[in-house]
């Protein structure tokens, strides 16, 4: 009997674990860097270490891997989690801007980076609350 692997998630393609920490973090960094990024760096605390972990879990299990986020805080509700923040175009904008410049870096697979690019360009329109 013959067994049918079962089909790659985003999570597998891109690297598993340590990929998606380092496309995180290249994030993140970039956030720091780049000064049109100023705006969405100001909805951050002053260290990004907690906010690059719980991107992390959440996209660990966005992207088909393991459910980290839900398993520690339940369903993301992430429209409610970002109501305390003010939100516009300009803020998803330049959040886009970093991961944008994040998976060109970090996902040399192009077709895969272009799907992700579309799904986080729909996540962040979604977060708009202003």
């Amino acid at each position: 009997m013959n067994s049918i692997p079962p089909p790659q998630t985003p999570y597998d393609l891109i690297g598993g674990e340590t990929a998606v920490r380092e496309l995180v973090h290249r994030f993140y960094e970039l956030m720091d860097e780049l000064p049109e990024a100023h705006a969405v760096r100001q909805l951050h605390p002053e260290s990004l270490a907690g906010s690059e972990n719980m991107l992390f879990e959440y996209l660990s299990g966005w992207l088909g891997g393991p459910n980290l986020y839900i398993a520690k805080k339940g369903h993301p509700r992430l429209r409610m989690r970002h109501a305390p923040y003010t939100i516009g175009h300009k803020e998803r904008d330049e959040w886009m801007l970093c991961m944008t410049q994040a998976l060109h870096e970090q996902v040399p697979n192009g077709a895969l980076r272009n799907t992700l690019l579309q799904q986080f360009g729909e996540l962040a329109s979604h977060m708009i609350n202003s």
